[in-house]
């Protein structure tokens, strides 16, 4: 796959400088900034206020971070500075915002980008010019975490960074993948050895159990963006996807670009979990939430837990009020229980996301894109619960 590499001279953004912000009248004052500094636009948020009250628009530092192992530079070995042209944003974005108490300082949020390299650490793997896409996952750090800014410092150590394909011409469906893939991508790992897989020969694998040409997996939400990828993943083994989501989002669902064999709506009578049940799956992945559909198969894989407000909090952090889903992953672990449950934490690999670069452009799949000043209205469309596919802030050209 052949990566693009596109030639930037300005190593940050031009228009940048306090003039340039967009305020709000709630906004705070900006702290003072040294006039010879250069400076970027950011989004960030105020722990405490709520979302929506909390989001603004604000003037930080361009993140130059000298490294005294290189004799100095803009960057350190492991690190990349990135012009970022679009930033996906996700629900933890808003539920975060809900989440974490008053007397915590402001932070950024978004964790997808894509964008160019504009200066690249000698250990990072990649150039100065490299056109790039990845996850950065920050959720509790300030106000230089997130990825909703003009320029981002990105440490690959910690951060899952892939050049862009050559074939991809749109910076704002690059961003849409990286989050939402990985996550799929860990969910499929983690029901490996569950599902009977077929490789490219037709033949089963070998060490996985399950029987016949492939095994059956339920993926419950799969017109969600981690929904619908993992059903591409699970696909690509050769297994039978069950796939539940709304009536309006059942032929996409079943369209080329996911390709579910089997769709329930969890719309209609009768419930999910009679209608899942009846497929048989092997596995689970849940990208909804709920106990539904629990003990129906040997292995249940979610990435919300058994939280159903969309505004609330999920993931493996829930194991941590919910005692239910404490004693449930245990009884699975030790085989007092038919099934084997885990709320999964992301696994942060680069080998997944390369997994990607094979994909087709259209079949990414964007609900809206918004631009740079038009992040509040970004967030109001990813609340409505009505978006099939990502939403994207185009941040520069």
């Amino acid at each position: 796959m052949t990566a693009t590499t596109t030639s930037d001279p300005s190593p940050f953004p031009p228009s940048s400088s306090p003039a340039d912000a967009n305020h709000d009248d709630n906004d705070e004052e900006e702290p003072d900034l040294d006039p010879d500094q250069p400076t970027i636009k950011a989004w960030v948020y105020t722990p405490g206020l709520g979302y929506p009250a909390c989001v603004k628009q604000t003037l930080l530092p361009a993140p130059i971070s000298p490294s005294t192992t290189t004799g100095g530079g803009l960057v350190a070995p492991t690190h990349l500075l990135v012009r970022v042209r679009a930033a996906a944003l996700n629900p933890v974005d808003i539920q975060l915002m809900n989440f974490l108490p008053s007397f915590l300082p402001e932070r950024g949020f978004g964790a997808d980008f894509a964008g160019t390299v504009i200066a690249a650490g000698r250990d990072s793997g990649f150039a100065d010019g490299d056109d790039v896409f990845g996850v950065c996952l920050a959720p509790f750090g300030g106000r230089d975490a997130g990825t909703v800014r003009e320029v981002l410092s990105v440490d690959v150590t910690r951060a899952v960074v892939a050049r862009k394909p050559a074939a991809w011409k749109s910076w704002a469906r690059a961003a849409a993948v990286p989050l939402a893939w990985v996550t799929a991508r860990t969910c499929v790992a983690r029901c490996e050895g569950y599902v009977s897989s077929v490789g490219d020969d037709g033949e089963e694998d070998e060490g996985q159990r399950g029987e016949g040409g492939g095994g059956t997996v339920a993926v419950l939400g799969a017109s969600s963006a981690t929904g619908m990828w993992a059903v591409v993943l699970a696909k690509r083994r050769g297994w039978r996807v069950v796939a539940t989501c709304g009536g309006r989002n059942a032929g996409f669902v079943r369209s080329a670009a996911v390709g579910a064999d089997v769709v329930v709506d969890y719309t209609q009578e009768g419930g999910v979990r009679a209608k899942v049940a009846a497929e048989r799956p092997d596995a689970i992945i849940d990208c909804v939430g709920g106990t539904e559909c629990l003990g129906l198969a040997r292995r249940y894989v979610t990435i919300v837990g058994d939280k159903t407000s969309r505004g609330a909090l999920g993931g493996a952090l829930t194991y941590l009020w919910n005692p239910q889903m404490v004693l449930r992953t245990l009884l699975g672990k030790v085989g007092l229980r038919s099934e084997v449950y885990e709320c999964i934490n992301l696994e942060m690999k680069t080998s997944y996301l390369e997994e990607a670069l094979d994909l087709d452009e259209d079949k990414i799949v964007l609900d809206s894109t918004f631009s740079f000043d038009q992040v509040r209205e970004a967030l109001e469309r990813l609340n409505s619960g009505r978006c099939r596919g990502k939403v994207v802030v185009e941040v520069g050209p």
